[in-house]
């Protein structure tokens, strides 16, 4: 049945949920918003528009977007408009307007650049549905990017992948990978940093297998692109997320030893410690070869913090395998890492392999695995005490006066800094370190 016609919305609330690349799309979202003549509301409360940008890596991410849903009923009967947007509604398409009507708009992550032609359609009642995947970027169809709240920019430059994980439902929500051009990803980087970034963070889902034609049309990779954005004016740090073992190239491994700019930071998931697993997983490398890119870059870098995803309770998991995991957290020493109880996606092959794992068995072995990884964590934290480093000053931290940045090795520094601002850079002095982050003073202060 045809909805009735709504006025259009004044007022607009994006809430992301998942990874850094749908907070930078919510962002994208929220800007294209704006610049359709909306203000952004503070919560979903009051607005008259809700987007909400999901992610479906997570177990339960689509009873977790009905129960959102669910909420954005106000005590009067109202409801806002409401759009569901992100990998969730790539997946679930028009199963979400028939589970909840309250849904006005369903648009997947590719085709977010159509959501103001959608809130017309939505607003006259009319079927709002868009999972396509088009061959045209969606990039060139958004605006300018506003000035940034915050120091730190995230910014896309690599969409999709083809590894096919047998977990992963990433190539059938993002599609195949895709590289954004050259010239649109520097040109975004420069109005990040006139609208006050020092920090740009590039984004992919295989991040590093982004390539492109420079302005002499020469081919490059991420490190071509790095070393082109450490010459941009004004640029403090680069970083990137999320990589993959088998496109970490000698140049990008070379890049981590030459460009100053760029953070001696790397996350590189693994998974695994079992050969067996991996290729269960389809990973393509080993754990050998994964041990060499990490010897190869600790060669170049030899102070670099060293992060990974695992995955335990994956089909067929053995003690054993368990084991190898173990052995190889071990051997890296992970400044911090991310870790998992496997959980079946949908559509993917994992999810119909025989010899699922109880979840008693998963339970005890992420506790395992988790606890020896906040040891690691702890201990790289431990061994920064002494050391002079700078930090970004990001935000505000509980005290009067306090500030909270980011080291190189993206540790969290309280610091006690009067009259500083954030987005300064500070000269600090490592003098505590806990689990979870680090206490400095003040050497000098720098301006952003």
């Amino acid at each position: 049945m045809k909805k009735m016609t709504r006025e259009k919305p004044k007022t607009f609330h994006v809430k992301s949920f998942g990874c850094q690349m749908n907070v930078y799309d919510g962002e994208r979202m929220a800007e294209m918003l704006s610049a359709e003549g909306m203000t952004a509301a503070q919560d979903g409360v009051d607005a008259d528009l809700v987007v909400l940008n999901t992610c479906h890596i997570r177990e339960k991410a689509v009873d977790k977007v009905y129960s959102d849903i669910g909420r954005l009923r106000r005590d009067d009967g109202t409801r806002p408009m409401v759009a569901v947007a992100g990998c969730v509604a790539q997946a679930e398409g028009a199963e979400i307007p028939r589970r909840a009507r309250e849904v006005d708009i369903v648009v997947g992550p590719q085709a977010y650049h159509r959501l103001p032609g959608l809130i017309e359609k939505a607003r006259k009642g009319e079927t709002a549905l868009d999972t396509d995947m088009p061959a045209a970027s969606k990039f060139g169809a958004l605006p300018s990017r506003a000035a940034q709240k915050r120091p730190s920019a995230f910014l896309t430059v690599q969409e999709g992948c083809d590894k096919f994980c047998t977990y992963c439902v990433v190539p059938y929500t993002r599609g195949a990978e895709i590289s954004r051009p050259w010239s649109a990803i520097l040109d975004e980087a420069k109005a990040l940093i006139d609208g006050g970034a020092v920090e740009i963070i590039l984004l992919g889902q295989n991040v590093n297998a982004w390539t492109g034609e420079d302005d002499a049309g020469s081919i490059q990779g991420l490190d071509g692109l790095a070393r082109a954005l450490d010459r941009l004016p004004g640029l403090r740090r680069i970083r990137y997320t999320t990589s993959h073992p088998n496109d970490m190239t000698d140049g990008l491994i070379a890049a981590h030893g030459e460009v100053e700019k760029l953070m001696p930071f790397l996350h590189l998931p693994v998974q695994s410690g079992s050969d067996r697993i991996l290729k269960a997983m389809n990973r393509s490398h080993s754990a050998k070869s994964y041990r060499d890119v990490l010897d190869k870059v600790r060669k170049v870098r030899p102070d670099i913090a060293l992060s990974g995803d695992f995955i335990v309770g994956f089909p067929g998991e053995t003690e054993a395998d368990f084991e190898a995991t173990l052995q190889i957290v071990r051997d890296v020493r992970y400044a911090q890492a991310y870790s998992f109880k496997y959980s079946p996606r949908p559509g993917t092959p994992a999810a119909t392999m025989e010899e699922q794992i109880s979840a008693e068995v998963m339970d005890d072995r992420l506790q395992r695995l988790q606890a020896l990884l906040n040891e690691q964590q702890l201990a790289f934290n431990q061994a920064s005490v002494g050391a002079r480093t700078s930090i970004l000053l990001e935000r505000p931290g509980r005290h009067h006066g306090q500030l909270v940045g980011k080291s190189p090795w993206l540790q969290s520094v309280h610091v006690q800094a009067d009259g500083a601002r954030i987005g300064d850079m500070l000269d600090i002095d490592i003098v505590s370190a806990g689990p979870n982050s680090l206490q400095g003073d003040i050497v000098k202060r720098k301006a952003a």
